[in-house]
């Protein structure tokens, strides 16, 4: 499912990202535990450049445990480093604190503040953590996408300043598979998706990955491979009815959401390391099949000066 959603705030965030990058000393890029690669935006690999970053994996109550311990090494080089944390980690600040300062390197006892840029994708958690390293309410929350709309400089003290970000999703979703992740964890508006369509996708990798989880927690006899089956026993067995008895899809696929979401169901994360790889590597398929289909278009002739 590719999925072109880019509000124009994000575009106006992008540009002013790359404005300010050059007085940046270090990146904070939120990841969503759940999904770190999808939830990883590749525009900002390509303005990040050397830069160096830290990455942290949010959510990780809801995640699967040792599925983000291989996410977190496989993110670590020697300009990045990785941690996992959850919303009620005590130790968070110091922790996050230690690290940058770690990888930034010069003089502590310059004149000008080290700054570091907090980003990623919208309901990542960016603003929560903020709050937690300046120790008061200093970013606005909310669990809902696109809360923060604009960069706002927010000092730490010890000569260092964080410059928050809006959650910023790039144009073009290519991989189908993390469009419906980021759809099911909440980072687009639920409007702008069939919630049926992401609620099917999510169970049926869960059948696959976790099915006592879903067992569970439903009244679903496995084996069953049909998604669809399975939202509608879900639906059945909670009382998602409409006209006649039949059951509502959608509103079967909004709890199965709220309750994934909320980790009712479990730690669950929806990719790893090695799917990673083998997903990237069917995007370069599609996009060698586009460019090839584009030029049969053009009659095998190069672009129209």
């Amino acid at each position: 499912m590719a999925i072109q959603w880019f509000p124009g705030h994000m575009h106006k965030a992008r540009k002013e990202m790359a404005k300010v990058l050059p007085a940046t000393d270090i990146i904070i890029e939120l990841l969503d535990s759940r999904i770190p690669f999808s939830s990883e935006n590749p525009m900002l690999k390509e303005l990040r450049g050397d830069k160096p970053c830290l990455k942290v994996l949010t959510k990780a109550d809801l995640s699967d445990e040792s599925i983000t311990e291989q996410w977190v090494k496989a993110l670590r080089t020697p300009t990045i480093d990785a941690m996992a944390i959850t919303t009620a980690d005590a130790d968070t600040s110091s922790v996050v604190k230690a690290s940058i300062k770690q990888l930034v390197t010069g003089s502590k006892s310059r004149v000008k503040p080290f700054v570091a840029m907090v980003v990623g994708i919208p309901n990542v958690g960016k603003s929560t953590l903020i709050n937690q390293l300046a120790g008061r309410t200093a970013a606005k929350t909310g669990n809902e996408p696109a809360i923060t709309k604009r960069q706002q400089p927010i000092s730490l003290g010890d000569n260092w300043v964080l410059r928050d970000t809006p959650g910023v999703l790039w144009p073009n979703v290519e991989n189908r598979h993390s469009g419906y992740r980021l759809a099911a964890t909440g980072a687009i508006k639920d409007t702008a998706m069939d919630s049926a369509d992401v609620a099917i996708y999510l169970l049926e990798y869960i059948m696959r990955t976790y099915p006592q989880l879903l067992s569970d927690r439903y009244p679903v006899s496995l084996p069953i491979e049909d998604g669809v089956e399975v939202l509608e026993i879900i639906g059945k067995s909670r009382g998602c009815l409409g006209g006649g008895g039949l059951v509502d899809f959608d509103r079967a696929a909004r709890l199965v959401l709220t309750e994934f979401r909320a980790g009712t169901i479990g730690g669950i994360t929806l990719e790893t390391p090695e799917m990673q790889t083998k997903e990237l590597e069917e995007v370069e398929v599609q996009r060698a099949k586009k460019a090839e289909k584009e030029e049969r278009k053009r009659g095998g002739k190069g672009p129209s000066r």
